[in-house]
């Protein structure tokens, strides 16, 4: 991972020299950089392309995306089409060389119209909260390279204000932003059963008594924490990946598991949104009162993938 980080700065570099004749391509080059990346560290059953639409089942389509990972069981025959089914897309990122805050709007923006091609999955708790699709922005590098500047708040604050601004439901989260001398930051996302006493947090409304309420975080993994091990910011994408990808696809959840074990994600901290519970289903709302109550009993596992627990790191 210190390797391909190396290789990606090296990149930026020469992409760089050649941006002001050509932005064009220097764009195209810095998509084949991620898209090289994607196909040497997924499994080989995925298929990633590059530069297509994303299809519903009632014919909308999205925005064009920079790079799609495409699921093992996706058909041969459409894969060169450029406008790909949504049922056989397992994650689309967006990609620039450098990164801007006016970026980080547009990802989310595209982001939400994405995820909204896709109806809600009535169903677990996990599958209410999470999109069947992942959906993130990479960067080789940012714009804030001054000797002041504060290129992580700065990622950070726009992030947050985006997200309160135009994300009206969790599932409709960014799920990752990689940015390759910076950090990664990945969603996260809690559910919790409020009693008549009161909590300590600062929401107000949480504190003011009983209910359902989801909490979601963009965690930021970054080259500022104390980090220790064998992290990397692109190491700790692709941590979060397979383990985002391990929700759908049990066959890799060891592996999942493994880059979590060895502290590949490192560290992290963010700032946390509260939502109650008008963002569930009314049967998933009944469901889970009486799961909490021991009215219904369901088991619930210690190793993270249980789609009733209450707390999901994808």
């Amino acid at each position: 991972m210190s390797q391909i980080s190396k290789e990606m700065a090296l990149e930026y570099e020469r992409i760089q020299k050649r941006a002001t004749e050509d932005p064009g391509t220097a764009g195209d080059q810095g998509e084949e950089n991620w898209a090289e990346l994607l196909k040497d560290w997924l499994p080989p059953a995925y298929q990633v392309v590059t530069k297509g639409r994303i299809i519903n089942h009632e014919g909308k389509t999205s925005p064009q995306v920079d790079v799609l990972v495409l699921k093992p069981c996706y058909p041969k025959k459409l894969l060169n089409k450029k406008v790909y089914l949504a049922a056989g897309i397992a994650a689309a990122f967006e990609c620039k060389v450098t990164l801007k805050s006016a970026h980080i709007t547009e990802a989310l923006e595209n982001c939400v119209t994405i995820k909204s091609l896709f109806n809600l999955r009535k169903s677990t708790l996990f599958k209410e909260q999470n999109s069947p699709i992942i959906y993130g922005l990479l960067a080789h590098s940012h714009c804030w390279k001054g000797e002041s500047s504060t290129p992580i708040k700065n990622l950070e604050s726009k992030l947050i204000e985006d997200d309160s601004r135009l994300v009206d439901h969790p599932r409709k989260m960014i799920d990752l932003i990689c940015v390759a001398d910076l950090g990664t930051w990945g969603s996260f996302i809690s559910t919790f059963l409020v009693s008549n006493q009161r909590l300590n947090l600062e929401h107000e409304s949480v504190n003011s008594g009983r209910g359902l309420w989801t909490q979601t975080v963009y965690l930021g993994h970054t080259i500022e924490h104390n980090q220790e091990g064998y992290f990397s910011p692109v190491g700790s994408f692709f941590s979060r990946l397979f383990q985002k990808l391990s929700w759908e696809s049990e066959e890799y959840r060891s592996l999942a598991r493994y880059f979590a074990e060895i502290g590949l994600s490192g560290d992290g901290n963010g700032c946390i949104r509260y939502w109650d519970n008008s963002i569930y289903s009314d049967e998933l709302k009944a469901r889970l009162e009486r799961i909490i109550e021991g009215v219904e009993l369901v088991v619930l596992t210690d190793d993270g993938w249980n789609e009733w627990q209450m707390n999901f790191v994808p």
